[in-house]
């Protein structure tokens, strides 16, 4: 207290002060909390967030593409990055560096910009135009990192779509996953070794230029990439993490779905996209004009019926869909038009997979029920709108279809699922009939049958092939998947989320960190009432001019009181 006093009393009590503020809030600059007081931990890292950050041996640097002078979407996208970063260097230290970069500034030593290296590297941008005080401004904005790691990169989309403006749930979405976005991508590079992964093939499954996304840009950057054929292989080796069936065409046989069936029992996870009824796009864009959609005769039903799920022959229709060009009038003048066989997905945001996730686009989709399987736990992850239906086998599509528009009270059936999780302990499609052949081929390897799994396991079903394919456009350039080949580039391009649901899928089966807690996060949009804000505007900004003021007053005159107390003589 004789220090305070003294201070006090001194001539130079002002100074002091001051000098003290600026120490205060040099400390503060360097040695940053916060309390959080939100109900989901919005401000709070999760557990295993930390762990990663905690166990870097190198630095891992960040580069943000969202400098500039934005609207208030994309600059608040900006600023919650850069909240972020500053939080994961508080716990990770000189360990992690970030910036924010300019896609009109030239890469580091070289006359080149970065807005060219990222459109050659597959990240389109946002035309923007925008109000400032100059005038009109036009931008690309580039909602995307990049997460080096010695000699490693990883992008990270910050913002999955492609409107020029963002709506408040959208902010909201990107933000909520924005942690598990950054943390997952570091998580990935500081994986010593890759997890293995397996795509089959031998049963008419694509593998050439449709495949180019699924491939290069997904699977290969991440993961250890193989090919197998279950109809040649003796048997689908355990160190696959995931085993990938997508899109087959030819029939398996007794001995190929054995071999699947018995990766399962032994803790084989297994993504199958499949589509069941024989309908092309390509088929369709004849002269005629139509097509017959039939069953292809896979023999694959039964496996999956055993795990609880069954694919149904009949094709998704939906008035919330994609669009295909049309010759309207008969001229050669095309038209884009909606098209019912290319269904637009929802999620109900009611797992890990699919929280927050966006629209996911699908081409001649079936659907799929869940059956009776003891022990499994059944989770619809995509499914149709509340205006949908279904047609049955065999389906004659034709493109005249559209000349009119939909006969939208047929569109009357909700929530049809296309994709479903399975979760629990299998028991083997050929408990209780395998033949004496099988079994020998079995103990020829060195293997013995199993009659049910010896964990609980998982595995996804989803009754469209194409969702994770890509369409190529002229010079067989292959495009992201759930891109619509007809109108990318166009201002009606979208951006659905395949890709995003994808890599969720396998983030969810593999889950090598146990990030799922920094996905589960769940952000509550709280959004001003419109009518009050309106009614009460006039109040608050007289609150907001005078209180400071009168505060400042207050304290003068408090001040000024202690002041002439204390030195006046009695």
């Amino acid at each position: 207290m004789n220090v305070l006093n003294k201070i006090w009393q001194s001539k130079f009590w002002l100074l002091i002060t001051l000098l003290a503020f600026f120490e205060i809030n040099w400390l503060a600059s360097i040695y940053h909390t916060r309390i959080d007081f939100t109900n989901e931990n919005r401000f709070t890292l999760s557990l295993p967030t930390k762990k990663v950050l905690q166990k870097l041996d190198d630095v891992v640097q960040i580069d943000v593409f969202l400098k500039g002078n934005f609207p208030s979407g994309f600059k608040k996208l900006a600023n919650t990055s850069n909240e972020l970063l500053q939080e994961f260097k508080e716990i990770a230290g000189k360990k992690l560096q970030y910036r924010f970069i300019s896609p009109d500034e030239n890469v580091d030593g070289t006359n080149i910009l970065w807005s060219d290296t990222l459109s050659a590297l597959g990240f389109y941008p946002i035309n923007l135009t925008s109000q400032i005080k100059e005038g009109q401004q036009q931008q690309n904005i580039y909602p995307v990192a990049f997460v080096h790691y010695k000699d490693q990169v990883f992008p990270v989309m910050i913002y999955q779509g492609k409107a020029k403006a963002i709506t408040y749930p959208e902010i909201n979405s990107a933000e909520a996953m924005m942690e598990f976005n950054f943390i997952n991508a570091i998580d990935k590079l500081l994986q010593k070794e890759k997890p293995m992964i397996g795509y089959a093939v031998g049963n008419g499954e694509p593998t050439g230029y449709s495949v180019e996304d699924l491939v290069r840009n997904t699977l290969q950057q991440a993961y250890q990439l193989y090919s197998i054929n279950p109809n040649t292989q003796q048997t689908i080796p355990k160190e696959f993490k995931v085993l990938f069936i997508v899109k087959p065409t030819e029939p398996f046989s007794d001995q190929a779905k054995l071999k699947l069936d018995q990766y399962v029992m032994n803790g084989g996870k297994i993504i199958f996209f499949i589509d069941k009824l024989n309908a092309e796009l390509d088929s369709l864009q004849t002269k005629k004009g139509e097509v017959v959609a039939y069953d292809r005769g896979l023999e694959i039903n039964d496996l999956l019926f055993r795990y609880g799920a069954r694919i149904n022959a009949e094709l998704v229709m939906d008035l919330q869909c994609d669009f295909l060009p049309f010759d309207v009038s008969g001229n050669g003048q095309f038209e884009l038009l909606p098209w019912n066989y290319f269904p637009v997905f929802e999620s109900k945001s009611n797992h890990i997979i699919n929280k927050n996730l966006g629209f996911v686009s699908g081409r001649f989709s079936n659907s799929i029920d869940t059956v009776e399987a003891v022990g499994i736990k059944k989770t619809i992850l995509l499914s149709s709108s509340a205006n949908a239906r279904s047609i049955a086998t065999p389906a004659l599509i034709s493109i005249l279809e559209n000349v009119n528009a939909s006969e939208n009270e047929k569109f009357k059936k909700a929530n049809i699922p296309v994709a479903v999780l399975l979760e629990g302990k299998f028991k083997s499609l050929f408990s209780n009939r395998l033949s004496q052949a099988m079994s020998d081929s079995l103990q020829s390897i060195g293997t013995f049958f199993m009659s049910k799994c010896i964990t609980d396991n998982k595995m996804i079903v989803v009754a469209d092939g194409d969702i994770v394919l890509n369409s190529v456009v002229k010079g067989n350039q292959a495009i992201p998947m759930g891109m619509n080949p007809f109108t990318f580039g166009s201002k009606q391009e979208f951006a659905f989320a395949n890709k995003d649901f994808l890599q969720n899928c396998l983030d969810y089966l593999i889950n090598t960190s146990n990030l799922a807690d920094a996905k589960a996060k769940d952000y509550t949009l709280r959004l001003l009432d419109k009518k009050k804000v309106e009614a009460q505007k006039n109040i608050w900004q007289l609150i907001n001019i005078l209180v400071p003021i009168i505060l400042v007053l207050l304290f003068a005159l408090v001040f000024q009181f202690v002041r002439k107390r204390k030195y006046t003589v009695n």
